[in-house]
């Protein structure tokens, strides 16, 4: 007689906790990306790489290491730089002449620390 009166209790209770664990999963959501948002991100993508295998010439890279900057920080930073900062580097950089004399090229170095140096990545500018 016992069980007859604990197995009353008993169902309710499993229904209550079947019923919560129902509420403790997490739910998982999806969106549509838009042609805009896509089209944006590969334009992103497209000017981390160009600035990046610029800073890949071994004039370059032998400059910044003048510099004591190590070249692999410097292209991790090229890909965290904002959209703004990564057009003004672009920028400059495609105004330089094609193949441009080593005077050219330190100053493209220079602008990349510079920028670096004002966001906070490096220190060379107190270094010298």
């Amino acid at each position: 007689m016992n069980t007859l009166k604990s197995h009353k209790y008993l169902a309710p209770l499993a229904v209550l906790a079947y019923l919560c664990s129902f509420m403790m999963m997490p739910v998982a959501s999806a969106g549509v990306i838009g042609t805009q948002t896509m089209l944006e991100q590969s334009a992103r993508q497209a000017q981390v790489e160009h600035v990046q295998q610029l800073l890949s010439q071994s004039t370059v890279e032998e400059q910044m290491i003048a510099l004591g900057v190590n070249p692999a920080d410097a292209k991790l930073r090229v890909a965290s730089l904002t959209d703004s900062e990564l057009r003004a580097i672009e920028g400059q950089l495609e105004q330089l002449p094609a193949g441009g004399s080593a005077l050219v090229i330190i100053g493209a170095v220079f602008l990349v620390l510079l920028i670096l140096e004002l966001v906070g990545v490096t220190n060379v500018f107190n270094r010298l």
